[in-house]
């Protein structure tokens, strides 16, 4: 078995995660929630689906970038891309 976390897997449970976020979010509505509240919950999702975002670049990078070329300097580049679009988007 292979100890590397699989992106597939993890994109798929902060999806869920993402999805009974809005639900509540949608309850949180129909109930007359505060605005403030509100705000707090959007923020949150919003936050979660840019991490699912940049794990699928990570991934793309990983994955299809670099496909032909599996070495550490091409790994360290292709990480410190990642990190630098990952702080653009914030």
């Amino acid at each position: 078995m292979n100890d590397k976390k699989d992106p597939k897997r993890d994109i798929q449970i902060r999806m869920r995660r993402i999805e009974g976020q809005v639900k509540g979010i949608q309850k949180m509505i129909e109930n007359d929630a505060c605005c403030k509240d509100l705000l707090v919950q959007v923020a949150a999702v919003r936050a979660a689906i840019n991490k699912v975002g940049s794990l699928i670049l990570q991934n793309y990078a990983e994955r299809c970038f670099f496909c032909n070329e599996d070495t550490e300097i091409n790994k360290e580049k292709m990480s410190e891309l990642v990190d630098t679009i990952n702080m653009f988007l914030k």
